[in-house]
């Protein structure tokens, strides 16, 4: 399914990065900056809390409403942080997928005349998502290859009705896929099909050529899944992806082993795209860019119940104007 939207914009943005994040390929693009994994904090919610809470405060424009995400059971960071923001508030999740899903759904929203802003932000600790999903770092478990380090880092996307340069001009709702893939830890393989039927099924509803874009960027598949994605649509879907890339393998200095397969979280995706791939739509090295932010739908009691991953993707069309 997808949806066209009149005149919405990206107002306002900003990234606050933690460990990392800093030392790679983005750290000169970065709002605001913090250099471990506790900032102060006694635990790495707290530090979590703290980035969110830091992004939302370097927002200059005002806003009437909140649509946010994290990874933490029941939404624990977004809803902490916004007991104290006095704005109305949508608490998300769709993993990893969460970010184009908030965008969607604030882009949707904005279609009503009494709403002009809508704050959408996301927010991933690299701490405390093994502590939910894997194990805590202080037990020592190996890491595998395959396995993605979750980003660190808190972004703020102000989407409104202004115009500016950076449009949001339609959205692909995506569909479950579920392969079938058991391992908490191999997200990559077990996404990447969900993305490839939510990009597919774009350019179908679309009607537009995978050349359309300058670039198509999914959310974080790592280095083994960004493969697996590229092989499954050309055997699938017979498309051959040329301008494409993971976000997963953009935010860090993937020469530092003690990333595995990349970046994952559901700030791994905005990390990328409000830093360097954003200036370069503002100075119109690129127009026209698909995100195809991608989610492993799995609990901590599905994981130790080894049940299957069913996964999820969005997709934002944003381009220069």
């Amino acid at each position: 399914m997808t949806i066209n939207f009149n005149n919405i914009y990206i107002k306002e943005k900003n990234v606050v990065g933690g460990p990392y994040i800093i030392d790679g390929p983005l750290s000169k693009y970065l709002d605001y900056k913090f250099y471990d994994f506790y900032d102060g904090e006694k635990t790495s919610e707290d530090c979590e809390i703290k980035e969110l809470r830091k992004s939302i405060s370097l927002i200059k424009n005002k806003y009437d409403l909140v649509i946010s995400s994290d990874l933490g059971n029941q939404l624990m960071v977004s809803n902490v942080v916004n007991d104290k923001i006095n704005k109305p508030y949508i608490g998300i999740y769709n993993a990893c997928a969460s970010y184009t899903a908030g965008l969607f759904l604030a882009a949707s929203i904005l279609q009503n005349k009494n709403i002009n802003d809508i704050l959408v932000t996301t927010s991933s600790h690299n701490l405390t998502a093994e502590r939910q999903y894997r194990n805590p770092i202080e037990y020592g478990a190996p890491k595998k290859e395959y396995q993605t380090f979750t980003v660190t880092s808190a972004t703020s996307t102000l989407v409104s009705k202004d115009k500016t340069n950076i449009k949001i001009e339609c959205a692909t709702i995506g569909t479950v896929v579920d392969l079938g893939i058991k391992d908490s830890n191999d997200m990559g393989s077990a996404m990447a099909p969900a993305a490839a039927k939510t990009l597919y099924d774009h350019l179908i509803d679309t009607k537009r050529n995978i050349n359309y874009y300058d670039l198509i960027l999914t959310g974080d598949l790592g280095k083994y899944g960004k493969e697996i994605f590229k092989e499954y649509m050309k055997k699938e879907y017979n498309i051959n992806l040329k301008k494409y890339n993971d976000s997963g393998v953009l935010v860090y200095d993937m020469k530092n082993k003690d990333v595995c397969a990349g970046g994952s979280g559901v700030s791994c995706l905005p990390t990328y795209f409000l830093t360097l791939l954003y200036s370069e739509l503002e100075k119109k090295k690129k127009k026209k860019i698909l995100l195809l932010a991608t989610g492993a739908l799995l609990s901590t009691t599905s994981v130790n119940q080894k049940k299957t991953i069913p996964c999820i993707c969005h997709a934002i069309s944003v381009e220069r104007v």
